[in-house]
């Protein structure tokens, strides 16, 4: 599994604490140092059966000034998809990419129903 994270993030934090408290193997990826790019965003989309949306890191500076709130809702899949890729701090952290699952952001009892 790939935990894609920012270090600074204190969710993200309390993500690796979580897996290391169960001792779940993971490789870790920052984030800002390694964009996810938009062939493995549009994959990770497919496989979480998510709303495109919930990608997004919709409390972020980034996406505040951008003002995406108002812009998302015309934009295509594609759109969101290729301008998730032009920025980590856009995206919504930490994803957990395992062989069949992709698990965005940290909610305990979601990450222990698919991990424990």
């Amino acid at each position: 599994m790939t935990l894609i994270c920012y270090p600074k993030c204190t969710t993200c934090q309390k993500a690796k604490k979580w897996l290391d408290d169960h001792q779940i193997d993971y490789d870790v990826r920052d984030i800002k140092q390694m964009n996810p790019a938009y062939d493995e965003l549009r994959e990770w989309y497919k496989i979480s059966k998510l709303p495109l949306k919930r990608f997004f890191n919709t409390s972020g500076l980034l996406y505040k000034s951008l003002e995406l709130k108002e812009k998302l809702p015309a934009m295509s899949e594609d759109e969101q998809l290729r301008l998730l890729a032009t920025d980590g701090m856009l995206v919504k952290r930490p994803l957990l990419i395992g062989a069949a699952f992709v698990l965005v952001g940290f909610t305990e009892r979601e990450w222990q129903e698919k991990l424990l």
